[in-house]
């Protein structure tokens, strides 16, 4: 398995792990150079969403994956982590449909089930 398939398939349980909503995973491989896959998920407030977030960051570490560089973790209405092959997007609800990033991404292809991969 490639690392950026088994750094989804950890960061997709983490988040599991502490209740995130409505992850989704998508493929950008063929629409764009930043990474091979987006996560996105959701929780109820910044304290969640930062528990999401230290559990992705931790099970990652755990199996060798640093994380290049975090974003909006102080606010915690969207959290960017970036794995540099997957790029992991936290955000509280009423952000994640503000920004709607899987909108502005639909050109990749939306991984239903993480098993596909």
């Amino acid at each position: 398995m490639d690392h950026s398939k088994e750094m989804v398939k950890l960061a997709f349980a983490a988040l599991e792990e502490k209740k995130g909503e409505d992850i989704q995973i998508i493929d950008i491989q063929g629409v764009s150079v930043l990474a091979d896959y987006f996560i996105i998920a959701n929780g109820n407030n910044s304290n969640q969403v930062q528990a999401m977030a230290d559990q992705v960051q931790e099970d990652l570490a755990k199996a060798g994956y640093q994380c290049k560089q975090v974003e909006g973790y102080q606010s915690a209405n969207w959290i960017l982590m970036d794995y540099k092959d997957i790029i992991v997007h936290v955000f509280c609800r009423e952000d994640r449909l503000f920004y709607d990033l899987e909108r502005i991404w639909r050109d990749g292809k939306t991984i239903v089930d993480v098993k596909e991969l």
